[in-house]
């Protein structure tokens, strides 16, 4: 298994939630917000993420007419 990076992926981690102790292990982040039906900050542009509305709803919103 590759090891995980996590410095290098906190310095880039777009998350705004600061009390978040999964900043920089991509694959608890995205597995927490999968359990919840969301996506992770990274995946929104930053006015949007800073609203914390992670629904997959919201980022088909986004989204849905961009090809």
């Amino acid at each position: 298994m590759s090891e995980c990076k996590s410095a290098k992926n906190a310095a880039r981690c777009s998350c705004t939630y600061e009390p978040c102790g999964r900043k920089g292990v991509c694959c608890d982040c995205l597995a927490y917000h999968w359990r919840n039906r969301e996506l992770p900050a990274c995946l929104f542009p930053g006015d949007v993420e800073r609203t914390f509305d992670r629904s997959l709803r919201r980022f088909v919103e986004i989204y849905k007419d961009q090809a």
